[in-house]
């Protein structure tokens, strides 16, 4: 294919075509020049880019929070807001060797921000749910214990469990 364009009184101004070389800095039909970097090539490249680290990552680093967190979907979202951080800043990183170090920070930065969101619905909670779930599910305590401690019935503590994480749920909820 040959493109020819003229000044309108037949003069000719420019042609390309497969013998023509390409004098703006782009790939023409011979594909012997480099492609010139545009945004989308540099997009392309840092999706690449963060792409392998994720798969050469995302597992450990999703361990980790789960460690962090107890909860699996929470540490997964966690890991992957972390990626996606690090895409949106991929430009702005001074060593892009240090990369996974920035990622892995966010992640913990990520846990962090998930645990003051949790304590801080837990502590909105009313006194006897609070109580109840910090028993049962941070110290472990099993129902007919809790019971024993707090002076209650054990269908008392079975009901300010379901109360106290559903109240939780919905403040979490509200927070985001």
């Amino acid at each position: 294919m040959h493109v020819e364009a003229t000044d309108g009184a037949g003069g000719r101004l420019l042609g390309m075509g497969a013998d023509t070389p390409n004098v703006m800095g782009t790939s023409g039909p011979r594909g012997d020049l480099p492609t010139p970097i545009t945004p989308s090539v540099v997009q392309a490249d840092r999706a690449r880019e963060v792409a392998a680290l994720y798969h050469a990552n995302a597992v450990n680093l999703i361990r980790l929070a789960v460690v962090m967190l107890g909860d699996r979907p929470t540490a997964e979202d966690v890991v992957q807001e972390a990626f996606f951080g690090l895409y949106r800043r991929w430009d702005q990183l001074s060593d892009t060797d240090n990369a996974l170090r920035y990622v892995r920070s966010s992640v913990f930065n990520g846990c962090r921000s998930v645990l003051r969101e949790v304590l801080a619905a837990l502590r909105r909670l009313p006194p006897r749910q609070r109580e109840v779930l910090v028993l049962r599910f941070y110290l472990d305590v099993p129902e007919a214990e809790i019971a024993r401690s707090m002076g209650i019935s054990r269908g008392t503590v079975k009901s300010a469990t379901s109360r106290g994480l559903a109240a939780l749920g919905r403040l979490l909820q509200e927070d985001r």
